[in-house]
């Protein structure tokens, strides 16, 4: 009995030492994650930056949404989190003026699951009023969140998204980056739990623990 504890002891520190090995294999550049060039810079010195690339009017970013909260809840203590709005289309751009109108109220982290459906309830969105419309059922004051939405802040936040999408090679949502280097979608992962993997590898890649 104590050869065979030895024996699966002895098994399980084999597979522990081979897990980063393993990893490597397993999520393969230029398949399940792709390189950006150039690399692009972050927002937050000291920390693995890992972006989604979202919009309220994507069903898949809906649907991720839950998968995102649960990895936010357990993510490495060395990445940090941030949404970049998607501008690709004139509704997309003004649900981006939305989370940024959000974001400068301090209500976006609240707001955020809710407006999904809220969005969905909508129907249409062809101007800034609709997307207040869709903050003013969640509670926000309507009068507030159009000053903000068209504020000199917010407008330059949905130019700067505007601008960096294409630098990150991001042409669909919901898409990943990592450090600014590193792109990844549900596509290229393949399902959930794998694009979750794949950024925790990314990550590890990036702090030096992978």
């Amino acid at each position: 009995m104590n050869a065979f504890r030895r024996l699966l002891s002895a098994t399980a520190l084999l597979f522990a030492v081979a897990s980063p090995a393993v990893l490597a294999q397993e999520f393969a550049e230029g398949k399940d994650f792709f390189r950006i060039e150039p690399a692009q810079p972050t927002a937050t010195p000291g920390k693995v930056e890992v972006l989604e690339a979202f919009s309220y009017g994507c069903g898949a970013c809906a649907s991720v949404h839950p998968h995102v909260e649960a990895w936010k809840k357990r993510m490495p203590a060395a990445a940090s989190f941030a949404y970049l709005p998607a501008t690709f289309s004139p509704d997309f751009a003004l649900l981006a003026r939305g989370y940024y109108a959000a974001e400068a109220l301090g209500i976006a982290a609240t707001t955020h699951a809710k407006v999904f459906e809220a969005v969905r309830s909508k129907g249409r969105i062809t101007s800034v009023d609709d997307v207040a419309d869709v903050y003013a059922s969640l509670g926000a004051d309507r009068a507030a969140f159009l000053a903000a939405a068209n504020s000199f802040a917010v407008n330059a936040k949905v130019k700067r998204a505007t601008q960096v999408l294409p630098r990150y090679g991001v042409d669909a949502t919901p898409t990943f980056i990592v450090a600014g280097k590193y792109r990844v979608t549900g596509r290229s992962a393949g399902s959930y739990e794998r694009l979750f993997q794949i950024i925790d590898f990314l990550v590890a890649k990036e702090a030096g623990t992978g």
